[in-house]
């Protein structure tokens, strides 16, 4: 992939576009319609661009509209498997660490189920996605109690988990996704380009095994290897994908 760039579409965004530029240390292109792969501001949102005739679409984080959006309103105990797998229940609402909080989708729907959940992301660029989203869904009525219980903490999972404790940790690593859905597809193109494969993701899986209080759940594809080689105390099976449930070390 080539050297990723900021730009933005009107003059009025310059301000922005510089800093960010600064704070990701990338470098700032003059025209609004930039060479190459570029982190554009615009006026409505920060959205991760490639340029070419077969590009895919840009990537932004969006709380309030689309597939998540819907999903967020309908979402309940009884039909989130993702619920399920971190231990939700009636009265019981877990503090959730999200170690790989890409788009933080995971991260939302739990929120929005009432837990308070902290999201880890080491990329910068996604960080930054992550982190303009929060933003405008936080200035949206009906979003805003959600988005209160969603802390980003832009750093390494690993590290960042050996100091710490939690209820829950959740893991979804980066690997070959045979979702057939186009959004899927172009959001991992550009996430494969951009960070690549999560080759820490055993020594990930130690690490939250370490400062989960309660369980650790790792998603996976339905009929992928377990993380790590590592064998789930039980998992959620479904469809497409698989939650791998883990029972935390004893603390000492």
């Amino acid at each position: 992939m080539n050297t990723l760039s900021i730009a933005h579409q009107s003059p009025d965004l310059q301000d922005r576009a510089e800093c960010l530029s600064r704070q990701l240390a990338l470098p700032l292109q003059a025209s609004d319609q930039p060479d190459g792969p570029v982190l554009m501001v615009t006026a409505e949102r920060l959205e991760l661009r490639q340029s070419g005739p077969k590009a895919p679409g840009p990537v932004y984080v969006d709380f309030a509209g689309g597939r998540l959006g819907y999903r967020g309103r309908q979402s309940s105990l009884r039909n989130e498997p993702l619920a399920r797998a971190a231990g939700l229940k009636k009265g019981h609402r877990p503090q959730v660490v999200d170690a790989t909080a890409g788009l933080g989708r995971d991260a939302f729907i739990l929120a929005g189920l009432g837990c308070q959940v902290i999201l880890l992301e080491r990329h910068p660029v996604i960080a930054a996605l992550l982190a303009d989203g929060l933003t405008r869904a936080g200035k949206v009525a009906a979003l805003a109690p959600i988005i209160e219980r969603m802390t980003l903490i832009s750093g390494d999972g690993v590290q960042w988990l050996s100091g710490q404790q939690a209820d829950v940790v959740c893991l979804d690593p980066m690997y070959p996704h045979r979702d057939k859905q186009a959004l899927v597809k172009k959001e991992m193109r550009v996430f494969r380009t951009l960070v690549g494969d999560d080759q820490d993701a055993a020594a990930l899986l130690e690490a939250a095994l370490g400062a989960a209080r309660e369980r650790v759940v790792v998603k996976r594809p339905a009929r992928g290897e377990f993380l790590g080689g590592r064998s789930p105390s039980h998992s959620l099976p479904g469809s497409s994908t698989r939650f791998d449930i883990y029972l935390p070390y004893p603390f000492t």
